[in-house]
């Protein structure tokens, strides 16, 4: 909904002497905000403490309440307390109601409700927070600052220290003004540590993670402390819950997760793919507007035909493309159908500046898709978005996910594979891949890495992503595996509760979860890149009260295994939850991934964008890349059409681009 910046001196940081330097402070903060102006083009605030201690700057896309009174900061009536808000929170008003009495609320916003559950609740109003969100507070009275992200991290959130002073915002861009001069972080490039956990490719910058805060008190450094994390269930409890009342259950919250996400005041569109996902998300989104007369946004016409799909169409020959699907999808609804046309020439010219807006090297095209989609929808005068995220990883979606759930008996539920059953399908099952071309994972992990992760595969297959042409010297950063540092980040209960506790299929959601998804897919394919154009986007799926519910349904009900025909129906659970609101189409077909093209002609706008950001001048600045070997990845992936050497390639090209937008130091 908005982008955010914010300055806090800590101890031992001389408070600016003069004016000029107060008056430099704040021209910094006003630059901060002009590199994401495009996330708030309704109106622009900022506050500062006038000592010099604390700066608090916000760009708004006015999305509920358009009024001024709704514009940030926020403080309360006495001037001690003061919020700036990135993102959506729903349940506002049962909290006005309950809060009244003793909160003066100056508008309708429903981000306005941070300061009044922290006057209610303390640290604890974090937990009352429902939906996608970054946020920045200061008492300054206690002289506390608090910074908060979402429990999923829909919203991006990113601090660093420069001269002493703390400085957080929602794109790591926003640092630059302050005098930030980025490095290559090499160890986190080759342990991985930007794809998993609060790491990023910059030395000293740091991203909040998913269900954390951070913290100073009286300009103290900082602590980051957890809020929220995701749970599972004793893999050896029995399941006392019959297959249709869970079924019911997924329905009843997925169904009001998408109610409360149709408030705004502005107009409102679905994005709309081939799967099951956002088909199920239009879905419901039709019978709430036509059979309960729900509000779209800001239309209250209860007609069908007002719902805007936006779905990308990709080159029909690629086997990328799911258009005629989705287009089929929204015949059947009634809704109003749009195509946004996604050629290779349209994949060329917003390469770059998806990489900028992502700060996210992730290989693959289908970024630059959705970066067109929400032009389109922009162009329709759309400024929120439904969406299907957040479905695969509570549900069990994805192909690699098949060997985890193969791994152990499902214990909790009674009809699942038995020990020998079970050995006898692993043996038959062949491992598949999201990523076509990737090669296998896994070869060389220590045992005792192995023991951590409880014999899942997971985290190798996605640290994959992470495997670059990198140059000879940095081979001095490899002395741990990528797969043990990024194991032994995370917080000791969850490394007890994936030895002993968890089933292997929950430990790979949750591996999935905190690492490719929240790191690169919600960056590469979310907010970052949905708001260049001014689009909120709102994920249901990914709403705490329906993900809590799904993370307790037993693994043999997401991943179902059929004995007669030996093969695998996953998100059974949410198939038939969704199965009234999709085509039959739709609730049969096997998940596919929403990935891009791989496959471009040598010669073509593509190769050349390659060969201009791969020439040896561009590779050799970013100092950890070998040059010699990037060019023989250019070559088999526009001559021999090798996808996942275009992939590899297509990363290297995303850090040049970052290396120059940025201005980032050679590594060496």
């Amino acid at each position: 909904m908005c982008g955010i910046s914010a300055v806090l001196s800590l101890k031992g940081c001389p408070v600016p002497p003069n004016e000029d330097a107060l008056d430099q402070l704040d021209d910094q903060l006003s630059k901060s905000l002009d590199l994401i102006q495009h996330r708030g083009p309704d109106a622009r605030g900022k506050w500062n403490s006038g000592d010099g201690n604390v700066y608090l700057g916000h760009v708004r896309l006015s999305i509920v309440d358009l009024s001024s009174q709704a514009n940030q900061p926020f403080h309360n009536s006495v001037d001690d307390v003061y919020a700036i808000v990135n993102g959506e929170l729903y349940d506002d008003e049962y909290y006005r109601n309950l809060l009244g009495s003793e909160y003066d609320f100056h508008s309708r916003s429903d981000c306005e409700i941070v300061l009044a559950l922290y006057r209610h609740y303390g640290l604890s109003f974090l937990s009352y927070l429902r939906g996608e969100f970054a946020l920045i507070l200061w008492d300054a009275r206690r002289k506390v600052f608090i910074g908060a992200r979402d429990r999923y991290g829909v919203k991006s959130l990113y601090y660093t220290v420069v001269n002493n002073r703390l400085l957080v915002a929602t794109e790591m861009k926003c640092f630059l003004p302050f005098g930030w001069k980025p490095e290559w972080d090499v160890q986190s490039l080759r342990e991985c540590g930007w794809l998993f956990g609060a790491g990023t490719l910059f030395k000293g910058v740091h991203s909040v993670a998913p269900g954390h805060y951070i913290m100073s008190r009286d300009f103290k450094p900082i602590q980051d402390a957890v809020y929220w994390d995701i749970e599972y269930p004793n893999k050896r409890t029995p399941e006392l819950r019959s297959e249709e009342e869970m079924i019911e259950g997924v329905q009843t919250r997925l169904m009001e997760a998408i109610k409360v996400r149709l408030r705004a005041d502005v107009p409102l569109g679905i994005y709309l793919s081939g799967g099951i996902d956002s088909s199920a998300v239009a879905g419901m989104v039709a019978h709430l507007v036509k059979e309960e007369g729900a509000r779209l946004g800001n239309d209250d016409s209860h007609l069908l035909s007002r719902i805007k799909c936006f779905t990308v169409q990709f080159d029909k020959e690629s086997g990328a493309d799911e258009s005629d699907i989705a287009q089929r999808t929204a015949e059947w609804l009634g809704a109003d159908f749009h195509t946004v046309p996604v050629t290779e020439d349209v994949i060329t010219s917003k390469f770059e500046d998806t990489v900028w807006h992502s700060e996210t090297p992730m290989p693959d095209t289908n970024g630059i898709g959705r970066l067109a989609m929400a032009e389109v929808a922009n162009s329709h005068g759309i400024k929120v978005i439904l969406t299907g995220e957040g479905s695969d990883e509570s549900f069990g979606g994805y192909k690699d996910l098949t060997h985890e759930f193969l791994l152990e008996s499902d214990l909790s539920w009674p009809s699942s594979l038995s020990g020998t059953e079970l050995t006898d399908v692993a043996q038959k099952s062949k491992a598949t891949y999201s990523l076509q071309g990737m090669p296998e994972p896994g070869r060389g992990l220590p045992e005792s890495t192995r023991r951590m992760l409880n014999n899942t595969s997971i985290l190798s297959r996605l640290l994959i992503i992470g495997r670059l042409p990198f140059a000879e010297w940095t081979d001095s950063f490899t002395a741990t595996r990528p797969e043990t540092a990024q194991v032994e980040r995370l917080d000791g209960r969850v490394r007890e509760a994936i030895i002993n506790r968890w089933h292997p299929l929950h430990t790979a959601e949750y591996l999935w979860t905190k690492g490719f998804f929240c790191n690169m897919l919600l960056r590469y394919l979310g907010d970052n890149i949905d708001m260049v154009h001014h689009v909120e986007t709102r994920p249901p799926f990914l709403d705490h009260h329906l993900s809590e519910y799904a993370n307790n349904i037993p693994p043999s009900l997401k991943i179902k295994y059929s004995s007669s025909d030996g093969s695998f129906t996953e998100k059974y659970v949410l198939r038939e939850a969704v199965r009234p609101f999709v085509t039959d189409e739709i609730y049969k077909r096997t998940k596919k991934p929403y990935l891009g093209p791989t496959k471009f002609e040598e010669n073509g706008p593509l190769h050349q964008l390659f060969c201009r950001l791969t020439s040896r001048e561009n590779v050799d600045a970013l100092g950890f890349i070998d040059w010699a070997r990037t060019q023989v990845l250019v070559q088999k992936a526009f001559q021999e059409k090798d996808p996942w050497a275009f992939r590899v390639a297509f990363s290297v090209c995303q850090f040049v681009v970052l290396s120059q937008r940025f201005g980032v130091a050679r590594a060496s």
